[in-house]
């Protein structure tokens, strides 16, 4: 692998599912041949003391720009351009193709041989848009590779680029630790502590944000008690829809049926997921197809856990679950339709068990991240 120039602005301690994907690629990198050029995650003395922290504790360089989101601007690229020269880097990863890929042309005259751009969510949502879409044009025509997440995004997005840049377009998606994410995570101790050792549990772990579904669950549950009375909706996770969220419980009649946690440490959360009998989050896509799923990984660690799932229909969501072999995917915002799968796993241990266990199996298959670092590194 040439040395490698990481440019991004989503990387630990700023937390987030891109923030978590990039820092498990590059943790699998060779730390000798790596610098990670990224954003300041937050001003002030606590925000740096964080952030000093993390980066003490990282086997490769990282190099704080001040500013707390970067941008392709003159200044940041004639920063780029210098760690590329100065650390003899002669490839570059931008964590996130929109807008940081606009730097590819400077960093290719200063010498980038392979430049890979990775794409999440919110490029399907700039490929709408004309614009953005010609700015994202602009960025496929400049680098080496654009990577996707699945299909879902690689057919938004593959729109907007030109023929021969969507040919070079190579997958790239996110990868589960199936060591930290197992059945025997802890989630006995979980449902101990919080009073819910013998009742059925649908647990949700996400971000609590419109998009994600929680209220489809919550509105679900009068369905879901009618045939389970005991069960329980455990929502895992902290965000700003999480007072919306509890006034729904309360209007809806279920309060005392679900709980929420709060965000939760991320060492925790592998307990939380096996805290549950069946894993939800039936996503929707919002905002005329611009607020949609990238992929959801939460899917995957739920089946890493050995959890079926029942995911919604937005963006590529599905393609994080085998339909019908380890969880159902279920149209984004229908009750009626969450809470029918929802039931027929409760109801059922041996579905609940078989689909777990082929969850289990993909995950180890397709979706460790020692296989999918070994697909960057050729990227690379």
């Amino acid at each position: 692998m040439h040395k490698t120039l990481i440019v991004t602005n989503d990387f630990p301690p700023r937390p987030g599912g891109i923030q978590a994907f990039l820092h498990n690629m590059a943790l699998r990198l060779d730390p000798e041949r790596l610098v990670v050029y990224a954003s300041t995650w937050k001003r002030g003395r606590e925000g740096a003391e964080a952030t000093a922290a993390f980066d003490a504790e990282q086997p490769f360089a990282i190099v704080r720009d001040r500013t707390t989101m970067l941008l392709p601007t003159p200044r940041v690229s004639q920063r780029a351009v210098g760690l590329l020269r100065e650390h003899g880097c002669t490839s570059v990863w931008f964590g996130a193709a929109a807008p940081l890929g606009l730097l590819a042309p400077a960093l290719r005259k200063a010498g980038a041989e392979r430049l890979v751009a990775t794409t999440h969510g919110h490029e399907a949502g700039w490929a709408q848009l004309p614009g953005s879409r010609e700015l994202l044009r602009r960025i496929g025509e400049s680098t080496d590779t654009i990577t996707y997440l699945g299909e879902y995004t690689r057919s938004r997005i593959a729109a907007a680029l030109t023929p021969e840049a969507a040919a070079r377009m190579a997958q790239l998606p996110p990868g589960v630790d199936e060591k930290t994410f197992h059945p025997g995570s802890g989630g006995d101790v979980v449902r101990a502590r919080l009073g819910l050792t013998d009742r059925p549990v649908v647990v949700c772990v996400s971000r609590l944000v419109p998009r994600k579904g929680q209220d489809t669950l919550i509105l679900a549950m009068p369905r879901i008690l009618a045939s389970e009375p005991e069960a329980v909706l455990l929502i895992v996770g902290g965000g700003p829809y999480e007072k919306d969220l509890r006034r729904l419980a309360h209007e809806t009649g279920v309060a005392d049926s679900v709980r929420f946690t709060g965000a939760v440490p991320w060492s925790e959360l592998p307990a939380h997921y096996g805290a549950g009998d069946v894993f939800a989050m039936p996503c929707r896509t919002r905002r005329g197809g611009l607020d949609v799923e990238g992929l959801g990984i939460v899917y995957l660690e739920a089946s890493a856990t050995g959890l079926p799932v029942v995911a919604g229909d937005s963006g590529g969501a599905p393609d994080a679950v085998l339909d019908g072999e380890t969880g159902w995917v279920v149209r984004g915002g229908s009750p009626e339709d969450a809470a029918d799968r929802i039931i027929a796993l409760l109801g059922d241990p041996e579905l609940r068990c078989r689909m777990g266990e082929r969850g289990r199996e993909w995950v180890e298959e397709k979706w460790r991240w020692d296989l999918l670092a070994e697909t960057l590194k050729e990227l690379l």
